[in-house]
Order: structure tokens, then sequence, then C-alpha cells
């Protein structure tokens, strides 16, 4: 039987230190795997945001922490990123509650980008394998605009999204597993 190992037993008032997960309507892989979060895009504040979501829920950034444009490799083709889009935020993301995380990045006025209500909010899945990443970007990207389809990126990650034809934005995001 699959087990899952709880990070704070005492707020739970469990006796035992882990939960044995005997339902049969839970997928213990896609349980520990897959996960959903909500990506935010901010207009050059995603750090004065993200630093107060911190200080509300009580929680640390995941990974590496915050992930600066000034930290993306020159790719070709690409143009350069101005020097004063240079510290905004790339990437960053913060667990709230209940396992949910909200991640978030500054849009780029170089590159044209500018927040209106629809393109601040996107759905972002975590995928257990690639073939499922293919699997949903194909299913939602039906009648979709704004299309990327998912390719390998310089994080590491299969990623790509779309605007559904019901105009909610997608983000499907696979990471490789590290050996």
């Amino acid at each position: 039987m699959p087990e899952c190992t709880v990070q704070n037993p005492g707020s739970l008032n469990l006796t035992s230190k882990k939960i044995i997960l005997k339902s049969s309507f839970v997928n213990p892989k896609s349980f520990l795997m897959s996960r959903v979060s909500i990506y935010l895009n901010f207009q050059g504040n995603t750090e004065e945001a993200f630093n107060f979501y911190k200080s509300v829920f009580g929680t640390e950034f995941e990974g590496a922490g915050i992930m600066y444009n000034r930290d993306i490799p020159p790719m070709p083709g690409m143009p350069e990123i101005p020097e004063k889009e240079k510290a905004m935020i790339m990437h960053v993301a913060l667990p709230i509650l209940g396992g949910t995380v909200i991640m978030g990045t500054d849009m780029l006025e170089s590159m044209g980008h500018k927040i209106v209500i629809g393109n601040n909010t996107t759905i972002n899945l975590e995928p257990d394998s690639k073939e499922e990443t293919d699997r949903l970007y194909n299913a939602l990207s039906q009648g979709a605009s704004q299309m990327m389809a998912p390719s390998d990126q310089f994080w590491g990650a299969y990623w790509g999204v779309c605007l559904d034809r019901f105009g909610i934005r997608w983000m499907f995001n696979y990471t490789y597993p590290k050996d």
C-alpha cells in the first residue's frame, strides 16, 4: 500500500506519523506527483506581491526561490532583455493552503505584454508524464488561440501554453525526473 509522510503530524492530532492511502478512489501516483497550481501575471510588482503573500501564509518560496530575468541564459533568435527588465521576476512559486501553490511572473513591456482581465491568471497543470502533458495540451488547445505547443525549455521542463476556446489560459509544465 503506498504511503504518504505527514509533514506536521502535530497539527493533525494524529497518533501515527504516516497516512496509508486505502481509498480505491485515490490514484496514489497522481496524488503524490501531479498537481495543479495558479499562475499569476503582474506588471512589475511580482516580488512585492509574493513577499506579501509569503508573510500572509507563513510559507517559503519553492525551489531556489525567486528566479529573475537576469538569470535567463541567452537564447538564439530571442531578443536581449532590456536592462530595466532584468531585475524583474521570471518565476516564483509559493505554497499557500492545502497543497495549493501560487506562481508568478512579471509581464515584460519590451515584449508587448500588458495586463488585462483574462491574462493575469493561468491554470498551471503539472502532469506526471510527457505523454499526459501532450494529451492535455492537445485536448485543451482544440479551437484555442495564443498557443505554444509543449517543448523542452532551458529550466529543465517540457512546457507549453494555450488560451482555450472559452478564454481560459492553461499552462502545461512537465518537469523531467532528476537522475
